[in-house]
């Protein structure tokens, strides 16, 4: 869940990470995000197993491409739009924060890729974190304050998710349950559909044909439930394409279809 990034790449959202110190950062502070900006022009969150629940209820939920596949929250249908937030990174509404964000500028990570021990980091860009007069005081003389165990605590639960997540994904694969995505969105007026890839879902199909005991396999272990929340979830898509239609972030269709669509 991008906490041991490549050595040339950094997770999304972060424009570099530097382990929280004492020695270095005693006088920092905290300061709540009042706003995500960071957040504006991304269209896919990853997300935990522990948040399907929550998640399928505003976004389509979608595993990313690759052998190492990634469940994402798609808070948008195209690179660099998101319906979910301004372009000052306020929301737009009541809606369910996925725990990558709200863990943001902070996470844990290996300073070394031999190394054995995840160390407590943070983007050294954000404006979140520094020495400012307001906000939560990460150390108290010279020892980790509350609200630096509270953050510490808050990412490792998040490690033990994605662990738990990954472990997920490879059931899924190993089922041979995940294929690769398509969905056709055809808005009423518009001659040809929009076609919509680059994604994994799970096939509806092989899904329909396991065996009973297989099935039930699933159900006894939690993955049922959760593949059921990602199949319902995908529902959703052409919810966030009538909302892209709208805000004027998605293709231009005849105004009277008022961006409705149907797969």
């Amino acid at each position: 869940m991008a906490t041991q990034p490549p050595a040339n790449s950094l997770p999304i959202f972060y424009g570099g990470l530097e382990p929280l110190s004492s020695n270095q950062h005693g006088n920092y502070r905290s300061r709540p995000a009042q706003k995500a900006p960071f957040l504006a022009n991304t269209h896919a969150v990853p997300i935990t197993i522990d948040e399907f629940v929550a998640c399928q209820r505003f976004f389509p939920i979608a595993f990313s491409s690759g052998d190492t596949p990634v469940p994402l929250a798609l808070m948008g249908l195209n690179e660099g739009v998101n319906v979910f937030v301004e372009d000052d990174g306020a929301l737009r509404g009541e809606i369910y924060v996925p725990a990558y964000i709200r863990r943001y500028p902070f996470m844990l990570a290996r300073l070394r890729p031999d190394a054995d021990e995840l160390s407590l980091c943070f983007d050294p860009t954000s404006d979140l974190v520094g020495p400012y007069e307001e906000g939560h005081a990460l150390f108290d003389d010279g020892k980790p304050s509350e609200a630096t165990n509270a953050i510490l605590k808050f990412c490792e639960e998040f490690e033990m998710s994605a662990q738990r997540t990954a472990a997920f994904v490879e059931e899924l694969k190993g089922m041979d349950l995940l294929m690769e995505g398509e969905v056709s969105i055809q808005p009423a007026g518009v001659e040809q559909p929009f076609i919509y890839r680059g994604f994994q879902m799970v096939n509806e199909e092989k899904l329909r044909d396991l065996r009973g005991d297989e099935l039930r396999k699933m159900n006894q272990s939690g993955i049922l439930p959760l593949v059921m929340a990602h199949l319902f979830s995908m529902t959703l898509m052409r919810e966030i394409f009538g909302r892209q239609v709208q805000q004027g972030k998605g293709p231009a269709i005849p105004v009277e279809t008022n961006g409705a669509a149907a797969f």
